[in-house]
């Protein structure tokens, strides 16, 4: 979605707020215009259901299995390794394996040892065998975020803001429509006890991005040196 916010293939995206904030800040000319998902990410830490592995401490010094270079998967890698007093450059390594399905084949076969990816998402894949959660790790800011490229932001900002109020009047009573468990694990083939957690743990928002939370996490990732500077809250932000 970076990618395409860049290339002008896309004009607005629901995205990663870490990953968002990373490649505005290399050259990315998007905004963020709101908070999407306020509540965290929770991230499962996945290994193959043979892995000799049982804990998060086994896995310092392995491999990780990352979709790419500065993906989520790569980021909260970090983020693990530092909530776990891990040495960033000697206790971590990286296995590009594209996608859900090339994690499956990287840990199955060895190529990477562990893999970090939205719990509920991946919750089939250990309920049938394929991996075994040995923790989790929480995003430590709002998850998602609504960015709009600068270009398309500047010409079309009566139609943003109107995408946006049609966003939230959805997300502030998704909640409350009826039977939307029942509905949302039938099309996504997920149980309906999982779902039924994962609405009780989901937040939307409706709001911007606060001042706090760009210091936040931009003071994170410059101390795992996965940005190079930290920017100005205006320069990452609009307020419509």
């Amino acid at each position: 979605m970076c990618k395409g916010l860049r290339n002008g293939d896309i004009d607005m995206a629901v995205i990663l707020t870490e990953g968002i904030i990373k490649d505005i800040i290399e050259g990315n000319k998007s905004k963020i215009v709101q908070v999407f998902v306020e509540s965290p990410l929770i991230w499962g830490i996945h290994v193959a259901s043979d892995s000799p592995y049982q804990t998060i401490k086994d896995l310092k010094g392995t491999k990780a299995a990352i979709s790419r270079y500065g993906s989520g998967s790569h980021l909260m890698a970090y983020i693990n390794a530092k909530k776990n007093n891990w040495n960033l450059e000697k206790d971590l390594d990286f296995e590009v394996i594209k996608n859900l399905e090339g994690a499956v084949e990287g840990l199955t076969k060895g190529s990477a040892d562990y893999f970090l990816w939205e719990k509920f998402t991946t919750k089939p894949l250990v309920d049938n065998g394929t991996f075994r959660r040995v923790g989790n790790c929480p995003s430590p800011w709002p998850c998602f975020v609504i960015a709009v490229r600068e270009d398309f932001l500047k010409s079309n900002k009566a139609a943003v803001k109107t995408i946006l109020e049609i966003v939230n009047n959805t997300t502030s009573e998704f909640k409350d429509i009826p039977s939307i468990d029942k509905m949302i694990a039938n099309r996504y083939e997920q149980e309906l006890e999982d779902v039924q957690e994962w609405l009780s743990l989901t937040n939307w928002s409706q709001k911007n991005i606060s001042r706090e939370t760009i210091e936040n996490v931009q003071n994170q990732l410059l101390a795992l040196n996965i940005i190079r500077e930290k920017w100005d809250y205006e320069d990452l932000v609009e307020k419509l």
